[in-house]
């Protein structure tokens, strides 16, 4: 009898074969969705929109088996060695669970991980990184990289003096209105914030994610408030739009503050 998962295959298979939009995909055809899947995924666990993230998976489950059939297709690999391979990979990279290494902390098996990657042939600690990544994300995961072979800060008050002064250095290029240095100098400073919290354990990418959920949350109410009022917010004044935006700031401020 078959499993859930050679029967969730056999379908992609037949798609492949059979429906005219799956036939004609290639690896560069589908890399940007296999991205948008994976932020719906996401965006679905922020919203513990569990029933949701549910039907997400079995999409990004979608793109692996799709990526291996073509990859089957061109003599490349099959699902099996994607599978193998991700087996091998765990076991290899879990000494303290499948040998004889002792690790006790989540912190020392982050550390033992990065060595080991290392010793697999990456010419670099920073490896793995992907560019493709969010600019947020990736600075955090390099400066987490270089962390876990000893280049960091020893206390994260230096690491607050320093944003300090990449901030005093990107307010002089504003000032002088330098724009060939200014996007220069916005990054040091947005590379020591991250560095900054992430000695606080807050992942920059998240914490920005959020913002921006607050921000079209927000907004979202002065629109409808205008709408109320028979107004829209194309001629609306800021006035109007900052009394609504301390509305529902205040208001969310009050919920929370009963929810503590």
């Amino acid at each position: 009898m078959k499993n859930k998962f050679e029967e969730f295959v056999e379908i992609v298979q037949r798609l492949r074969k059979e429906c005219p939009w799956d036939k004609v995909q290639t690896f560069d055809s589908i890399k940007a969705s296999t991205i948008e899947e994976v932020y719906e995924a996401v965006e679905s666990i922020d919203n513990k929109d569990f029933d949701e993230l549910k039907l997400e998976l079995g999409d990004l489950m979608l793109h692996v088996v799709l990526y291996s059939i073509m990859a089957e297709e061109e003599k490349l690999f099959n699902i099996n060695d994607v599978l193998q391979g991700g087996m091998d990979k765990l076991i290899r990279r879990h000494p303290h669970v499948f040998g004889d290494l002792e690790l006790n902390s989540a912190e020392e098996v982050k550390t033992s991980w990065e060595r080991l990657k290392f010793k697999e042939g990456r010419e670099s600690v920073l490896d793995g990184v992907p560019h493709q990544m969010p600019s947020l994300q990736r600075a955090f995961r390099l400066q987490e990289k270089a962390a876990k072979v000893g280049f960091d800060w020893d206390k994260k008050e230096d690491v607050w003096k320093k944003v300090i002064e990449e901030l005093n250095e990107l307010k002089e290029t504003f000032e002088e209105n330098d724009s060939g240095r200014i996007e220069d100098e916005l990054g040091d400073f947005l590379f020591a914030l991250v560095n900054y919290s992430r000695f606080h354990k807050i992942n920059p990418e998240n914490a920005l994610r959020g913002t921006n959920e607050k921000f079209i949350r927000r907004f979202r109410y002065i629109e409808e408030k205008l709408k109320e009022n028979n107004k829209s917010i194309l001629n609306s004044n800021l006035e109007e739009m900052d009394f609504y935006w301390n509305e529902i700031k205040k208001a969310e401020k009050n919920s929370n503050n009963r929810l503590v």
